[in-house]
Order: structure tokens, then C-alpha cells, then sequence
């Protein structure tokens, strides 16, 4: 029987104060406070150190309110070895914990210019990290390595906290009190619109997830290429749209063939930077002269992502293999370089923040209903719990974006 989660702490809180290296350091970390208090410019942190005392970092201008039980300062030194690696491990073991640890990500968000190398591994622990990144490379055999460690992990785990359409991305809220299935389907005719097709089209998905797009294409008229990696999304989306698509595990470098238009929602994540020339020609490739690309991808922001590219966070360690979010100013230049023209961009960064909330209330909801495969310990159901929450932080506080596109390929005269 798997405990239930509690609103606020991961596992049980470490006892207060750590080991006495811990407390003979203390001085070294609490001078590693005053470089956090001096670095936030917007938004607050409450902490309660580990002796029992409060202390206020910030306060100086309106931002994210956030509150932290540092109940060691072990937590501090694997901050500053580990940057958010460290910080999410010091979570998992208890040493911090917090009532709502979004808030805290979205205020290392909205001031991620200064607080920027708090959330980077440093030394001998960095060069590991990015020893170990480099293992997780995309190429053809990596990528299905890692789109299996991430998207296999079973459409029992997944149905339980996805909307019933099974769309894992940002939805679109047109309104506030819309549905999150309602919200995944504006979604889906956004980018169906951007593929300026006509029934009786067909349209190339690159990353077709559990089919939801394929879905409402065949709806629509169209006929749908679905290409994955992941062997439990296609299953699941061959009995989804059993007519009017084909679902094949292919790689997006071997994708032959023209298609009228290309689908892309959120795939280009899982691509890694060495290989974003190959997705775009991949894409440059497909598409007929005049043809449009739908494209929905997550943005770092591009004043800091040389130093987020240099490093290896939270995410690409333990849930995304290999992955990295787009910078759009290197993926724009990439596009028009292969006479992709980059149009139409709109971005919704609120509305992906609001999706997470929604995924990991559900998420909570399973767990407490003891609903989740017994398989998935309480470390695994922990580390998902804080990944959700890390990414909507991210998204309330601005470092990263979620942007939908067109990229319009070239007529020849």
C-alpha cells in the first residue's frame, strides 16, 4: 500500500540542523543567503533556518511569495554543488521543504538573471552531469532510448492524469472556467488551422503522441502520418483513429516522402541542440513547396540559454533524457536558413502553468486514490510530484514559454 502524499513535504523532513560539518559551515551558508537576498529583485523568500530562526530574503519589489523550511544546511551545499539537481535532491530527502514549492520556482523564475548561478552545478559535479548528458545523446539509438525511458513508462500511468483526450501539452484556454479537454482542443484546431490544409489533405505529425491531433485532423478531412518512438503511443493511437491515419515507429531523419502539411506539437523538446538542423531539414524536406509547419514548442529564454545549454538541470537528470527546450532565436535563424519562412508566432506561457496545476491535481488525486500501477514507488510518485511543480514555477515566473508558430516553406519560381 503506497502512503499518500501530503500537500506540502515529499518524504519525511529531515531532522532539523544536519550533522555537525553541516552546522560548522553554517557561517559560509548563511553569507550564500545573503548573495540569494541580494539576487532577488522581484518577490520574496520566508525561510526558517535550521536553528528555528526566520529570515526574509527580498521583499524589495511585487513578485512570487514564497515560503521554505530549511531544516538543514546540507540543502545550501548541494544548491551550490549541484545547482537544481542538488536542490530537488536536498527536496527528495527531506532537508527543505515548503507549502507550495511553485511559488518558490516561479520566484528563481522572475529573477533568473540574478539568480542564475544558483541553479547551476558547478566543478567536478557539472563535468559528471554533463558526462553523463553526453551519453543520452539523440541519435537514432538514443533517441528511442530515451523517448522509451520517458513515454513508455505505460498509458495506465498516463490516462490517469492527462484530460480525457490524452494530450500531453500545453492546452490553449480560450476562458478561464474552460475545461482542460476543452482548452486541449482549441489547442489542436490552432494548430490544425496553422496547416492551412483542406480536406482531403494529408498532414505529416511529427511526434504523434496519443493520436489527439490525428484525431481531429481525420475528423476534419484530412488523413494523418503519425510518427513516434514510443510503442505505447502507438498502440494506443492505432485503436484511437483506426481509419484515416497510419501510425508508424519512425525516426523524423527517415521520414520519406511530400506531404501538403507537417504537425509538430511539443517533439522538438525531445530533440536535443546537436540535432535541431536535422529536425528542420526533416521538415524542409517533407513539406510541398508553399506547404505549412505547426509548430508548438517550449522557449528558454534566449538572454540566458548559453549558460542553461552549458549546464545539465533538473529535468534532462531524471525525467527528460537527452532533452533541451528551444532557444527561438537559434531555431529561427536554423529554419529560414533551410527557406523556412518563421511566421505567426504567439506565445502562452500562462496557459501551460495553468495546465500543470490541472495535471498535477489529478496527478495528487491518483495518488491519494492509491490509483497508480503498483510498480511506481513513492520515490518515482514523488519525483513526478515535484517535476510538475518545478515546470509550472518555471512557466508562472517567466524563464521558460510555451510558443506556437508557422514555418512556411518556400515556393520555387
Amino acid at each position: 500500500m503506497h502512503a499518500p502524499l501530503s500537500q506540502s513535504i515529499s518524504n519525511d523532513p529531515a531532522p532539523r540542523g544536519g550533522g555537525w560539518l553541516s552546522r560548522a559551515l553554517a557561517p559560509f551558508f548563511r553569507r550564500q543567503l545573503d548573495r540569494i537576498d541580494a539576487a532577488i529583485a522581484r518577490g520574496s523568500l520566508t525561510l526558517t533556518l535550521p536553528d528555528g530562526t526566520a529570515r526574509l530574503l527580498g521583499g524589495r519589489e511585487e513578485g512570487p511569495v514564497a515560503v521554505v523550511d530549511l531544516r538543514s544546511w546540507r540543502a545550501l551545499l548541494r544548491l551550490a554543488v549541484g545547482g537544481s539537481i542538488g536542490w530537488y535532491q536536498a527536496w527528495a530527502s527531506g532537508e527543505w521543504t515548503s507549502p507550495d514549492p511553485v511559488a518558490l520556482f516561479a520566484l528563481f523564475g522572475s529573477n533568473r538573471a540574478e539568480l542564475a548561478r544558483q541553479a547551476r552545478a558547478t566543478g567536478p559535479s557539472l563535468r559528471i552531469k554533463r558526462l553523463i548528458h553526453a551519453m543520452r545523446r539523440n541519435d537514432r539509438r538514443g533517441s528511442r532510448r530515451n523517448i522509451h525511458f520517458h513515454y513508455d513508462l505505460g498509458n495506465d500511468f498516463y490516462r490517469l492524469w492527462l484530460d480525457p483526450g490524452m494530450t500531453y501539452s500545453s492546452a490553449l484556454f480560450a476562458a478561464p472556467d474552460q475545461s482542460l479537454e476543452e482548452a486541449q482542443q482549441e489547442k489542436l484546431a490552432a494548430i490544425l488551422a496553422r496547416t492551412a490544409t483542406r480536406p482531403g489533405d494529408e498532414i505529416l505529425e511529427i511526434g504523434s503522441g496519443w493520436g489527439s491531433f490525428a484525431e481531429l485532423a481525420v475528423r476534419e478531412g484530412r488523413t494523418v502520418h503519425g510518427i513516434t518512438l514510443s510503442t505505447e503511443q502507438k498502440a494506443w493511437a492505432e485503436t484511437r483513429v483506426p481509419r484515416g491515419a497510419r501510425f508508424t515507429l519512425t525516426d523524423y531523419r527517415d521520414v520519406t516522402g511530400s506531404y501538403d502539411a507537417v504537425a509538430s506539437i511539443e517533439m522538438a523538446e525531445a530533440v536535443g541542440r546537436e540535432y535541431w538542423p536535422a529536425y528542420l531539414d526533416a521538415i524542409a524536406r517533407a513539406l510541398k513547396p508553399g506547404g505549412h509547419a505547426a509548430l508548438q514548442i517550449i522557449t528558454f529564454d534566449d538572454a540566458f540559454f548559453e549558460d542553461y545549454a552549458a549546464n545539465v538541470d533538473f529535468i534532462q537528470a531524471y525525467v527528460f533524457p537527452g532533452g533541451m527546450l528551444l532557444s527561438e532565436a537559434r531555431l529561427k535563424t536554423l529554419a529560414e536558413a533551410r527557406g523556412l519562412s518563421w511566421r505567426d508566432r504567439v506565445s502562452f506561457g500562462p496557459d501551460y502553468a495553468e495546465t500543470l496545476r490541472r495535471w498535477r491535481e489529478a496527478f495528487d488525486a491518483a495518488v491519494e486514490a492509491h490509483a497508480l500501477p503498483e510498480n511506481f514507488d513513492n520515490i518515482f510518485k514523488n519525483l513526478w510530484r515535484y517535476y510538475l511543480m518545478y515546470c509550472e514555477g518555471g512557466f508562472r515566473g517567466g524563464g521558460i514559454d510555451v510558443v506556437q508558430l508557422t514555418l512556411v516553406k518556400e515556393e520555387r519560381i
